[in-house]
Order: C-alpha cells, then sequence, then structure tokens
C-alpha cells in the first residue's frame, strides 16, 4: 500500500484505502454483496432503458431526422470509450462511489467533490426527469385500456399547464419503499422489469417492421450534420445511467469480474435495441410523425394494427420500464452520496447503514424527498440538457482518472484494462466533449453557474469537515 498524503501534499485517497473503508460503515453496518452478473445486466439496462427511448425518440428524431440512426450509433460510441474506462476504474476500485471514489483515487479531494456535485444532476435531476415521463406514460395507458387520463392539474407541472405531477411522486415513493426494504428484493424486481421492457421493445419492433416502407428514410440527412450532432447529445440521454453498475460495487459478489463484464454486456446490448426501435418506428410512420408525440412508441403501433391494444400494451411496457429507471438511478444516488458522507463531505445521515435492513435508509428517503420537488413541478425538457451535460463531464473526468491513475499506481491490480491505451481514454474525452458542444451555450452557461455553486459548497462545508484533511492535520 502507498503512504498516505503528507500534510501538505494533495488530499488523494488511496484505492486501498476506499476499498477497506468501504468494509463497514462506521456504524459497524456493511452493505452485503447479494447481486451476481445476471442481477448486475439486468440492473445496468434498468437504469438505462426507459424515458430516453419511451418518451425523448421523438424529441431526437425532431432534430435529427432518419438520420438519428447516426446519432444513437454517435452516442454509443461515445458511452463505449467511457464504458472502458469505467470497466477499469470499476474492477480496480470495486466501491459504492463510482466516478467520485475513481476521482478521489486519481486527481484528489476537490476535482471528487465537484465530480459527487455533478452527480447530483445524473442521478438526482434525471430521476425527476424519468419520473415525469413515467406520468405522462401513465396517461397513455389510461386512455388505451380506460378510456379516461389524469386530469392535466394533477399529472403535470406549471411548466406543461398542470399544477402538480403527482404520478410522478408516487413512482419516487414507490422506489423509495423498495429499496429500504434490501438491495435484495430491489435486484429481483428490476430483474423482472428489465426483461419484460426488453421482450416488449422486440415485440414493438416486429410489430413495426410489418409496415416498413424504405421511402420513410429519405431525405437521410434531413437536417445535416448539425441535426445529427444535436441528436447525439440528445440521444445520450437514453445511455444515461450505464456508469450506475459501479455503485453497486459493494454489493456484487465477485465485482472485478463481474462490473467490468456488466458494462460492456449492457452497452451492446443497449445499443442494438436503440437503433432497432429508431429504424423500425420511422421506417413504419416516417420521422415527422415519430417526432411529433411525447409517446411516439405508442402512436406507431396503434397505426399500424389499427387498435389501440398493442398502443396499451406498449404504454404498459413503458410504465414498467421507467418505473425500474427510477428505482436504479435513485439507488445509485444513495450509494455515491452514503460515499461522500463516509469522507465527511456532506453531513453524515447518508452514511448510516440500517443494522436491520443494509441500506442507508434515511439517505434513501432524503434523496427521495428532495427530488420529488422537481418532479412535482418541472419539464421534462427542461432538465435534459443540463442532466446531459452534467454526466458528460463527469465521464471526461473518469476517462482522465484512468490515465493518471496508470501513471501514479502502474502496479495497482486491475482486473480488466482498457484497449489501445491512451488512446481510448483520449478519445472518451474528445467525443464528450463534442456531445457537451452539442447541449448549446445556453447549458454552458446553467452548468458553469452550477459548477460555482459546488465550489463554494466545498470550500465552506466539504474542506473543513473532510475526514482526509482532519487526519492529515493531526499526523502534522
Amino acid at each position: 500500500m502507498p503512504p498516505s498524503p503528507t500534510p501538505t501534499g494533495p488530499r488523494i485517497k488511496s484505492p486501498e484505502t476506499l476499498i477497506a473503508e468501504s468494509g463497514a460503515d462506521l456504524e459497524g453496518h456493511g452493505l452485503k454483496r447479494t447481486m451476481g452478473l445476471f442481477q448486475l445486466v439486468c440492473f445496468g439496462v434498468g437504469a438505462i432503458v426507459g424515458t430516453g427511448i419511451f418518451v425523448g425518440l421523438s424529441d431526437t428524431v425532431a432534430e435529427a431526422g432518419p438520420a438519428v440512426i447516426v446519432s444513437f450509433v454517435l452516442a454509443a460510441i461515445t458511452c463505449v470509450f467511457t464504458a472502458f474506462s469505467f470497466a477499469e476504474l470499476g474492477g480496480a476500485i470495486p466501491v459504492s462511489g463510482s466516478s467520485y471514489s475513481f476521482a478521489y483515487a486519481a486527481l484528489g479531494e476537490r476535482v471528487a467533490f465537484l465530480v459527487g456535485w455533478c452527480l447530483l444532476l445524473e442521478y438526482g435531476i434525471s430521476v425527476s426527469a424519468v419520473a415525469v415521463g413515467w406520468s405522462q406514460y401513465l396517461n397513455e395507458l389510461l386512455d388505451s385500456v380506460f378510456g379516461v387520463q389524469l386530469p392535466t392539474a394533477l399529472s403535470a407541472g406549471p411548466a406543461d399547464g398542470g399544477v402538480i405531477n403527482l404520478p410522478a411522486v408516487v413512482v419516487m415513493a414507490m422506489a423509495a419503499a423498495l429499496l429500504v426494504r434490501g438491495i435484495r428484493e430491489s435486484a429481483r424486481a428490476t430483474a423482472f422489469m428489465a426483461v419484460l421492457k426488453i421482450g416488449i421493445l422486440l415485440a414493438f419492433c416486429a410489430i413495426a417492421f410489418s409496415a416498413f416502407q424504405e421511402g420513410n428514410l429519405t431525405p437521410f440527412l434531413k437536417e445535416g450534420a448539425g441535426g445529427i450532432t444535436s441528436g447525439a447529445s440528445l440521444a445520450f440521454f437514453s445511455y444515461i445511467g450505464f456508469d450506475a453498475v459501479t455503485t453497486a460495487g459493494e454489493e456484487v459478489k465477485n465485482p472485478r469480474r463481474n462490473i467490468p463484464l456488466a458494462i460492456m454486456i449492457c452497452i451492446g446490448l443497449v445499443t442494438l435495441l436503440y437503433c432497432a426501435v429508431a429504424v423500425a418506428a420511422i421506417g413504419a410512420l416516417g420521422a415527422d410523425a415519430v417526432g411529433d408525440k411525447p409517446a411516439a412508441l405508442s402512436l406507431v403501433v396503434d397505426q399500424v394494427t389499427d387498435s389501440t391494444v398493442g398502443g396499451g400494451i406498449v404504454a404498459f411496457g413503458a410504465v414498467v420500464a421507467i418505473a425500474s429507471v427510477v428505482l436504479a438511478v435513485m439507488y445509485g444516488q444513495t450509494r455515491i452520496l452514503m460515499s461522500m458522507s463516509r469522507d465527511g463531505l456532506i453531513p453524515r445521515v447518508f452514511e448510516r447503514v440500517s443494522p436491520k435492513t443494509s441500506t442507508p435508509v434515511r439517505g434513501t428517503l432524503i434523496v427521495a424527498s428532495v427530488f420529488a420537488v422537481p418532479a412535482a413541478f418541472s419539464s421534462l425538457d427542461v432538465v435534459v440538457n443540463l442532466t446531459t451535460i452534467g454526466t458528460l463531464a463527469t465521464m471526461v473526468v473518469v476517462n482522465i482518472a484512468v490515465v493518471a491513475l496508470r501513471r501514479s499506481r502502474p502496479d495497482l491490480k486491475r482486473s480488466f484494462r482498457v484497449p489501445l491505451y491512451p488512446l481510448s481514454p483520449v478519445l472518451g474525452v474528445g467525443f464528450c466533449m463534442y456531445l457537451i458542444w452539442g447541449t448549446g451555450w445556453t447549458t454552458w452557461v446553467q452548468f458553469a453557474v452550477f459548477l460555482v455553486v459546488g465550489a463554494l459548497v466545498y470550500a465552506f462545508y466539504g474542506r473543513r469537515n473532510s475526514r482526509l484533511g482532519a487526519a492529515q492535520a493531526q499526523a502534522a
């Protein structure tokens, strides 16, 4: 084990220290390793496949037209290079903190805190956005099956012409209730929902391809190269969540093997599924029709089958799919906050694990309560770009962390190594920056303000309460 940093040195925590500290929290109650490879893959798919494809496909098609397929592939390539980096770091440092912990080990505490701050966008704000998408498809399902819809005042926020989005709050409450019961129950539920939604998307492809018309794919570059770039930035939202696999590092059996393998399986499976769904939808109705309605998949099935039954089934699949994303993403947020709390950078309440359920009960309830507020009162469109840029920023740091850790710790045990090093992480940074460019200057300004606020929180709370900083001071 390398020596601890000196009192005047950088606040970098060694991988061995991170792993040792994750064995049990300060209350003496640790997380339990109960997830196997299949459950981990289902957890990853559960975190990825949801609002982005069921609700966000229409926005992506509206930007890129038939070339949305290229947008999905471009977003996938970005994810693949970064997934290699996550796989290497997840296998070497199998703890719950994900990119926050990786940055702590490679780049130091300040960068790690800002990464954790950005993860509030990827996990916290995105779970609110996902809950809003769930509410939209719940109304679609009620309309298809019973011919009724919830009143707009109670199923949409003020930005969408309503008062409060109660269904979005309800799905977050259900996810929190399941998470506090235990990871075994949550993993089983996620696995069931992941298998179900993949089956429904495959059924959608079969129905839509039966009405496929080649002419609907022309002109292919209808919106030009700029449309592809903008579409790729939006399509990236559909892939957010694959890194959630690394947040389960302390609850996975044989994590050094299963975490890298699960990440690669998830990215490959989801990319094939998204491209097939996009081609099938546009081929059946055309880009203009698909890009005109949020619940586009239900619309496609309704028109192809000339019945509302198929659309109702797709809507049911979307309700299940999006609920599983809420569950998986909320899980990831609580584990990241738990890691930050262990380090003293945020209040201690988030690190406490219940001896009865082996879950961070209080932290889960706080997360659900806080992020239910934007879910109740905001619009999905408002937060998608901000969530995307926050996620891309953390991925830039993860790619850099691979290079930094290779140089500072060449002796570290790595169960997976990124191929074509150092080209792979460099390309990962490049593709992430390319998609950040596509989010637009308004989002850049919002994100810059968000980072400044995070830097101030670290300066006035995190740095002063850091346990690593306290240990360095005692050693002086």
